[in-house]
């Protein structure tokens, strides 16, 4: 196992989380992308043929297993030590089994979320729709009611996948913007916000920006020492303007209401 203290906030784990997770102390919350369910991991293996008609790069394969051994012990880990906010990334597919697992482990599982791509990769054989978001189930951890700093807001996120701070090495990288939106709106300053999947850590970057300690876990070394880098690279520079949301707006429901 291999680990790495960025700040006084942060600290990174080159090893795989049912390792580490045992290891930890409490967490606030947790936030990570977990790999796929298998079959959107056989829907992107690489095939024979191209898949692209439009001359762009081709789709890159996902080079880690999928998520169905390690569901159930990893939530498990999570929750005991968790007492906020778990939120995990899934396929539509996966909500399901997320939430079982989820609510087998003794958390309450609130609600599957959408992430809106509106820059997605089209259907290119013409066979069917495209994929145009992705979902991340919410589930509660700690005692008491749940709360989080939007309110009433709703469970829809819009973010281009493709953006300029794209690192673009991850085959399923998330946006910055994305990560911003969801640990401000989920999660307070001074918070420690766990990855257990970082990947090349868009959710660290997130957490650092927005002043909150982060612990991060990822086990393939490649991926881990881009994730160091870009963490690395966000703590240096504090002050960055980090564009945010804008505040939700208080729409009249009836005639007559007061505003």
């Amino acid at each position: 196992m291999g680990a790495e203290t960025l700040s006084d906030n942060v600290r990174l784990y080159c090893a795989d989380c049912l390792d580490v997770i045992p290891t930890l102390g409490p967490v606030d919350h947790v936030i990570g992308d977990p790999p796929y369910e298998q079959h959107m991991h056989d829907a992107k293996q690489r095939r024979s043929r191209k898949l692209r008609a439009d001359g762009a790069a081709e789709l890159e394969a996902i080079d880690f297993s999928s998520v169905e051994a390690i569901r159930a012990p990893v939530t498990a880990a999570l929750v005991e030590r968790c007492s906020g906010w778990l939120i995990a990334f899934c396929t539509p597919e996966g909500v399901a089994p997320w939430r079982d697992a989820i609510e087998a482990a003794g958390a309450r599982y609130k609600r599957a979320c959408i992430w809106v791509k509106p820059d997605s990769a089209p259907q290119f054989n013409g066979q069917g729709p495209a994929m145009g978001a992705e979902c991340f189930v919410t589930a509660w951890c700690g005692k008491g009611f749940s709360s989080w700093n939007e309110g009433g807001g709703r469970n829809v996120f819009t973010h281009l996948t493709n953006q300029a701070d794209r690192h673009g090495e991850h085959p399923t990288e998330k946006p910055i913007s994305l990560m911003c939106e969801i640990v401000e709106k989920f999660t307070n300053p001074g918070d420690m916000v766990l990855d257990p999947f970082m990947g090349s850590g868009s959710t660290g970057v997130a957490a650092v920006r927005l002043g909150r300690r982060f612990i991060g876990i990822e086990r393939d070394r490649r991926y881990f020492d881009i994730a160091a880098e870009r963490i690395s690279d966000a703590l240096a520079r504090p002050d960055m303007f980090v564009p945010l949301p804008a505040a939700p707006k208080q729409i009249q429901l009836f005639e007559g209401a007061s505003k």
